[in-house]
């Protein structure tokens, strides 16, 4: 399941605009389903600068370890606090309760360079 309606990153991250220049970001359904049952989500403090395509964050699976990326540049201004607690929310809703934070966009970042769906299963596909 790829939705239409987001932005996608090479490492497998969503972006979801949402008001102004606030985006959600969480990790794709094919990301989730290569990692296997996630057990902990590390996330950035709310007010932590994050840059696009560095290390923002960790997901932890039965599996394995892998960095979550910034895809774009600005300031972290929520996280979803449910994963603290319920982790497993990645696995079974990535595109809804399964959401990791949310960032103000830096003044002149964008979302630009992001694929969308069509790019993204193709890029999916080739996996």
């Amino acid at each position: 399941m790829i939705p239409q309606d987001l932005k996608y990153t090479a490492e497998h991250e969503w972006v979801r605009p949402g008001t102004g220049n606030v985006v959600r970001v969480g990790i794709t359904d094919y990301a989730q389903g290569s990692l296997g049952d996630i057990v902990f989500v590390n996330l950035p403090e709310v007010g932590a600068a994050v840059e696009s395509g560095q290390p923002m964050g960790e997901v932890e699976s039965t599996k394995s370890v892998s960095d979550i990326y910034a895809p774009v540049s600005g300031t972290v201004t929520a996280r979803n606090e449910a994963l603290d607690g319920q982790p497993e929310l990645v696995n079974s809703d990535p595109y809804g309760e399964g959401w990791m934070i949310e960032i103000t966009i830096d003044h002149g970042a964008s979302t630009a360079g992001l694929m969308d769906a069509v790019a993204y299963r193709g890029l999916t596909a080739a996996s």
